[in-house]
């Protein structure tokens, strides 16, 4: 399919050239990515922040395999904790931790050891963490890492994805008093058998999913630009009696900016998803796949500059049907 051609290409060594060293790829890469050190994203997050944002920062990286790679992401969360309490930034921006890059990949264990010390560098800092996601394999682990966590850490959050069948009855433990939780719509590629494959059946699932946050006595995290979500998030938000500083929106970097700013104006808190790292590929292949208008202006691009043959063998991409 079209989206799963762009995340390969993503993948493929010349792109991965490409995209580093053309200088047309470049406003294509900042737009959705801060950049590829912690001074390009520190740089962000105090420009969004002067505008009324929260933050949400995650380094970012591919999943670990090994402890050495997986203490290394470590060191690198602690180390962007630090910066952002000498910067003056803690109180607006949170980290976004991936376990299958602090472990989770090849051990719980070390991941919950791993994600332990991120979450007592957040408290030290004056912030907090949120679990990212991974696909619907590692949801369990996931969340029996957030439960072990959570007696020291209580502030800590956890993403949902609406696509998947499971998360509705996920959420009836997690819309509990005390838990913070994203709900998106999901973005990786999922079997049938465990995921809602069209757009209505997962709009569908997020409002359901949606209904079960806001009458919970948790803290609801709404990620989605799509306005219709947004508008019954709202309406639902009046209907439970919910203050609009008791739930957010979260929305991704690069991405209606004009909405993000809308939305504070009227007095919603928005937190806005902010990734840098050298590993920034594989994000940048979902973003455009999700993002027809940025991959066309991107591919016209890419045709101006180089030869056909320098990009073999990038994927051949069809319309998605």
């Amino acid at each position: 399919m079209f989206r799963s051609a762009i995340r390969d290409a993503a993948d493929n060594s010349a792109v991965q050239r490409v995209l580093s060293e053309a200088p047309f790829a470049q406003g294509v890469i900042r737009r959705f990515v801060a950049g590829e050190n912690l001074e390009a994203a520190i740089d962000v997050a105090r420009s969004l922040s002067t505008q009324g944002l929260r933050i949400s920062l995650e380094y970012l990286a591919d999943p670990i395999v090994e402890r050495d790679g997986a203490a290394r992401v470590t060191n690198n969360y602690a180390e962007m904790l630090r910066r952002l309490a000498v910067e003056g930034l803690a109180g607006s921006v949170e980290a976004a931790l991936p376990l299958s890059a602090v472990g989770q990949v090849f051990d719980r264990h070390t991941a919950y050891d791993n994600a332990g010390l991120i979450c007592e560098a957040a408290r030290e800092a004056g912030t907090r963490v949120t679990l990212e996601m991974h696909t619907h394999q590692y949801v369990d682990g996931t969340l029996d890492i957030l439960r072990r966590l959570r007696p020291d850490f209580p502030d800590i959050g956890v993403v949902v994805q609406a696509y998947l069948k499971r998360t509705e009855g996920d959420i009836a433990e997690l819309a509990g008093p005390g838990y913070r939780v994203r709900l998106t719509k999901g973005t990786y590629d999922e079997p049938e058998s465990v995921a809602y494959q069209s757009r209505a059946e997962i709009d569908k699932s997020y409002v359901r999913c949606m209904n079960l946050l806001m009458s919970g006595e948790g803290y609801p995290v709404f990620g989605t630009h799509d306005l219709r979500l947004i508008t019954i998030a709202k309406e639902r938000a009046a209907w439970h009696g919910r203050t609009r500083d008791s739930f957010e929106f979260e929305m991704l970097h690069g991405v209606n900016a004009a909405l993000q700013r809308r939305l504070v104006a009227a007095g919603y808190p928005v937190r806005v998803y902010v990734p840098y790292g050298e590993q920034w590929h594989r994000y940048l292949g979902r973003r455009l796949a999700d993002r027809p208008t940025a991959m066309l202006a991107f591919a016209k691009g890419l045709r101006r500059h180089y030869p056909r043959e320098t990009l073999h063998p990038v994927p051949k991409m069809h319309e998605e049907q």
